[in-house]
């Protein structure tokens, strides 16, 4: 394991139950390529001859009992494999571990939670600026509460308070999608792009307030069916974003700013939707300069549904042929001060981030600017390829 990461981080990475759960991942096997893989307690096994994607073990009836019966070939221990992911401590003729999803677009839901909701309210009125966010944040406070958690968005009493706020020249676009009817819902990074766990995470170089966005992050069929779940980083620039919505694509697509992981665990006995609906998330932030920062938070507080959300993503109007990932939102931003006072927190390279959660394990990654991280070269065109050269992708219709 590199130094980078320690014994705790990778003691960590199962859920609290270790294997009771059908879990899925996908790994790099040097000489081969991308390759969809069970998580058991005897090993890592490759099953990629029965699905070759981790798209299409999504797509059947029931990917759960699939992971946990279909045959494959063991390829090592978790612990070998994760030692192995770092790109510093990486031995190349080995297997790493990559991000779980693979031809899945990669969505995410934005203004779900009444806390991140103020939070994106006072990105706007900063206007990107760090140090007049707490004045900014009192006032919005003052203004509109700090739980608007029991407010249905769409509602009679949440378009009331809407025009209240319009008479007090309060209202914000992100109040807009927060109680509003329509979700705000996003393609935060391109198909294949996403990193794994123990894999460097990035932010824009020149971004000068950033943060860390703990997600719970729902699998979703081409139909529309919820199967499983796994944790999301949704990295953002708070300061790109402040100074101008329009400027959201740079704010959340950069190289390595989508990280998902560990695993995909998806529906069986041991786990389902209203475990998701369950999920306490918390956050690990542990710097180079002895920072520390430690917040927790639970998808009980969202204020849509993630059937809602799923519903709000796909249907007639849009279609997602190969399924797709949906982050449903942050459930808090980190304003502790880190230097100076009054100037919350913003990313240092070097950072460890670790978001955990029960049934899903842990999602640890080191924070680099984007330009450090380790380039994003294998797409769509390579993946194709290298499944058409393995004989894989008739293996993919039949199943």
């Amino acid at each position: 394991m590199s130094q980078i990461f320690s014994q705790e981080h990778l003691s960590r990475v199962l859920p609290s139950d270790d294997f009771r759960g059908a879990l899925a991942g996908r790994v790099w096997r040097p000489g081969i390529g991308p390759s969809v893989v069970a998580i058991r307690e005897e090993g890592v096994f490759d099953i990629s001859s029965f699905c070759a994607t981790m798209s299409g073990l999504a797509a059947l009836a029931d990917p759960a009992h699939a992971v946990k019966k279909m045959p494959g070939e063991r390829i090592g221990s978790l612990e070998e494999i994760l030692a192995n992911t770092p790109s510093d401590a990486r031995d190349p003729a080995k297997p790493w571990l990559l991000a779980p999803t693979d031809l899945q677009v990669i969505k995410a839901a934005g203004v779900t939670f009444a806390v991140s909701m103020l939070e994106r309210v006072i990105e706007e009125r900063a206007r990107g600026d760090a140090g007049s966010a707490a004045a900014i944040r009192a006032e919005v406070t003052r203004l509109v509460g700090d739980d608007l958690s029991r407010l249905k968005p769409g509602s009679k009493e949440a378009m009331d308070l809407k025009a209240v706020l319009v008479a007090q020249g309060a209202w914000s676009q992100y109040l807009e999608v927060g109680i509003g009817p329509d979700a705000e819902v996003f393609t935060k990074a391109p198909t294949l792009s996403a990193v794994g766990t123990f894999m460097d995470a990035g932010f824009h170089p020149k971004s000068t307030w950033n943060n860390p966005e703990p997600e719970v992050v729902v699998v979703v069929t081409p139909q529309g069916r919820i199967v499983g779940a796994s944790l999301g980083n949704d990295v953002n620039l708070r300061d790109f974003e402040g100074r101008s919505a329009l400027l959201l694509s740079k704010a959340k697509d950069n190289n390595a700013s989508c990280a998902i992981g560990p695993f995909i665990r998806f529906f069986d006995e041991s786990f389902s939707l209203d475990d998701v609906r369950q999920t306490h998330v918390t956050l690990t932030v542990e710097g180079e300069d002895g920072f520390r920062l430690e917040g927790s938070s639970s998808i009980t507080k969202i204020s849509r549904d993630p059937e809602d959300l799923v519903a709000q993503t796909i249907g007639r109007n849009h279609q997602y042929p190969d399924g797709f990932v949906l982050f449903l939102g942050t459930m808090f931003a980190p304003t502790q001060d880190r230097d100076e006072p009054g100037m919350g927190f913003t990313h240092k390279p070097g950072d460890i981030v670790t978001i955990a959660a029960p049934k899903l394990g842990a999602l640890t990654n080191r924070m680099k600017p984007s330009s450090e991280c380790e380039p994003w070269t294998f797409g769509l065109g390579a993946f194709m390829t290298n499944l058409a050269q393995r004989g894989l992708l008739k293996t993919s219709a039949e199943h």
